[in-house]
């Protein structure tokens, strides 16, 4: 029981996590005009901060 309350938990925490990434103050720190690899630096941080709370969830599910 106890495993299934501390996964619950870590879950939990990546939601808020993520609430946090993609709420206003961070993403504004990134809406700037510079790009990397050719693509705007918004979209990256999007699309990298999606995928580590994807591993993250992944993670904190399998263990």
């Amino acid at each position: 029981m106890e495993r299934d309350e501390a996964k619950g938990q870590r879950l939990v925490a990546l939601f808020i996590l993520g609430c946090l990434l993609f709420n206003y103050p961070v993403l504004s720190l990134f809406n700037v005009s510079g790009d990397a690899f050719g693509v705007p630096l918004l979209y990256v941080f999007i699309f990298a901060a999606w995928a580590v709370l994807i591993a993250l969830m992944a993670l904190a599910v399998e263990r």
